[in-house]
């Protein structure tokens, strides 16, 4: 039987999510990659256990996370009901829906009907009452905003999710997204967009200012540009990474000498700092204290570990976020 480490929370930090009573763990599990049906179940099940016992409580799902469509679910599901029962008031559960999910004109995008009728799948395959948070997962450029928030709206007085929240929303939406839902009664808890040192849209596009304004959470998936700013590439494409095999979000072309080069020399600064690789562009994420968590992914439990440690240096100096840039921009 599985027992949590009595000294969880010790280990990590927690951050209040914008002007909500919500705090999340400034490190969060992801289950994007290396929890479908392609991936052995003890595995995924140590990833869950090493991440709890961590003091990370925030687990983040998708409908169509896997391979295949559905499989992450079912194996958090899966090891919910095994070990982590017990525990189900100490964590947050988030999914989302959005993109591609079964076919037809029902399974994707943002209509009302898709995101209820995907929730509650989504709630049945993890064995839920309901979600602590439900993303929008993109914007719908066809169905009407107010279609698609008062959607989310309703999910919350149904009780199938207790925060709501969007993703992958560019500023200007996400202002009109946030006060549709406020002008129905319901807080945006949260907005997840992607950003790392080599992905930095959401500061030309003023996003933090937007969602600080409003009160509403950040929270960031790929802080690791999908390996590039670990060890991980440093010596070349190892055989048994994802750049290597058949991702359509990082493959071969991507791992350019340009990138390399500035991921070894932010490895020289996170060295002088005490710090991996990886530890140094989490702390760079996390640098706003408006950026509530950052979602990582992982395939070992030692890069999960790795990721936690960041908790034992997350300020960066002035010198420090000059040389960053200097080595950014070069």
């Amino acid at each position: 039987m599985y027992i949590a480490s009595e000294n969880r929370y010790d280990k990590m930090i927690y951050r209040r999510c914008g002007k909500s009573g919500l705090k999340l763990p400034v490190v969060s599990l992801g289950m994007w990659h290396n929890f479908g049906s392609s991936s052995p179940y003890e595995r995924s099940r140590e990833l869950l256990h090493t991440a709890f016992d961590l003091g990370i409580t925030h687990f983040d799902l998708a409908n169509n996370y896997g391979p295949v469509y559905g499989a992450a679910e079912q194996t958090f599901g899966r090891v919910l009901a095994q070990d982590l029962r017990p525990y189900r008031d100490e964590l947050v559960i988030s999914t989302k829906a959005g993109w591609d999910m079964w076919p037809g004109p029902y399974g994707d995008f943002g209509s009302k009907k898709y995101l209820i009728a995907s929730l509650d799948q989504s709630l049945k395959r993890m064995g839920l009452d309901y979600v602590d948070i439900f993303y929008h997962h993109r914007p719908d450029p066809e169905t009407p905003l107010e279609e698609t928030m008062g959607a989310l709206a309703q999910i919350v007085r149904q009780g199938k999710a207790l925060y709501v929240g969007i993703s992958n929303y560019p500023s200007a939406l996400a202002a009109q997204a946030i006060d549709i839902l406020n002008d129905l009664g319901v807080h945006c808890l949260i907005e997840q967009p992607s950003y790392n040192m080599f992905n930095r849209w959401i500061e030309d596009d003023g996003l933090l200012n937007t969602l600080g304004d409003r009160g509403v959470g950040a929270i960031a998936f790929s802080p690791l540009c999908q390996g590039l700013l670990t060890n991980r590439y440093l010596g070349g494409i190892p055989a048994d990474s994802r750049a290597a095999g058949e991702s359509v979000f990082l493959n071969a072309d991507g791992v350019t000498p340009e990138k390399i080069e500035k991921a070894r020399a932010l490895g020289e600064i996170a060295k002088k700092r005490g710090q991996t690789l990886a530890q140094l562009a989490l702390a760079w994420d996390l640098r706003d204290n408006r950026m509530t968590s950052v979602i990582i992914g992982a395939s070992k439990p030692s890069q999960i570990i790795d990721c936690a440690g960041v908790i034992d240096n997350l300020s960066i100096s002035q010198e420090e976020l000059e040389q960053i840039e200097q080595i950014l921009n070069n």
